[in-house]
């Protein structure tokens, strides 16, 4: 974040990656969304965006990579920000993403740094796209179960930024590649607090409860899992299936904010009355501590 005057600040990110889904179009929603979230998590507006992009051209076809910026495209505009230009090398395996420039109040800017005990926990999209998009690697995941998951990947958190401003946020992340236990430890350290989390009340992809079963959890959630041991404990009930989903690495998740507990029902029906994929009381923040997690 960079101030320009005392009413405007810039908020600056930048993400890539390389195909989660089979789907052209599919890809690049996704990874715009993914790229954009992070100013959403900010409680942010985005304005520009460039195109990152790596593409094997001599060895897939152009179209290919056309259909990908479409993909981009929509998303862009969907969020109201506009595609100003990019930057593409020849790689030989597909990559995509943005670099994005909003702004922001400085005074009304969200942290992970905030929280406070006594605070509730709000998500507003199902876990579990990590292990469902490794399911689709290995031919275990239903044509539906793919539109179900592409759908919660390509949804933008522009939604469900707009709704919680309305109310007390007091710390703010997006669920993504450190899984969900891994963004809340990153709050409860930052904000020096503990935390307790609701496993029951987590809203999962349903597809993914089904391949957590069978195992299929990308590398990522197992180092997530491996790192968390000394943050967080869980009830003897847990089987290590239920523990990784937890951690599951996820890819443009939703919002995961912290808000006063007086506020924390009507901060989830009005992310419901939004259209946004779930609006889930999941735990609280408590302490003061070291940002320790128990998952109940």
């Amino acid at each position: 974040m960079y101030a320009l005057t005392p009413d405007i600040a810039l908020v600056q990110t930048v993400d890539f990656f390389t195909p989660v889904v089979d789907d052209a179009v599919d890809f690049g929603r996704i990874a715009a969304a993914n790229a954009l979230s992070d100013v959403y998590a900010m409680g942010g507006k985005p304005l520009t965006a460039l195109n990152l992009v790596g593409f094997p051209i001599s060895k897939l076809p152009g179209g290919i990579l056309a259909a990908i910026l479409q993909g981009g495209l929509e998303k862009i505009t969907e969020s109201g920000a506009v595609l100003i230009g990019g930057h593409s090398v020849d790689d030989p395996e597909p990559k995509y993403g943005l670099a994005v420039t909003g702004i922001v109040h400085p005074d009304r800017v969200w942290t992970n740094a905030g929280g406070q005990p006594g605070d509730a926990l709000l998500l507003t999209k199902p876990i579990g796209s990590g292990v469902v998009t490794t399911g689709i690697k290995r031919d275990l995941v239903s044509p539906g179960e793919i539109a179900e998951v592409t759908a919660v990947m390509a949804a933008l958190n522009r939604s469900a930024a707009e709704t919680l401003s309305g109310f007390s946020v007091h710390a703010c992340t997006d669920v993504t590649g450190f899984g969900l236990l891994g963004h809340l430890c990153e709050l409860t350290c930052a904000s020096g607090v503990t935390a307790e989390v609701y496993a029951a009340a987590v809203p999962v992809i349903p597809a993914a409860r089904r391949l957590a079963g069978a195992q299929a959890f990308p590398g990522g959630s197992r180092a997530n899992a491996r790192y968390l041991e000394r943050w967080v404990t869980y009830a003897d009930t847990f089987s290590e299936a239920d523990r990784l989903l937890l951690c599951d690495a996820n890819t443009s998740g939703g919002l995961l904010a912290a808000v006063p507990a007086a506020e924390a029902e009507a901060a989830a029906m009005a992310l419901k009355q939004a259209g946004c994929l779930a609006g889930a009381v999941i735990g609280r923040l408590t302490g003061p501590g070291e940002g320790r997690i128990r998952v109940l």
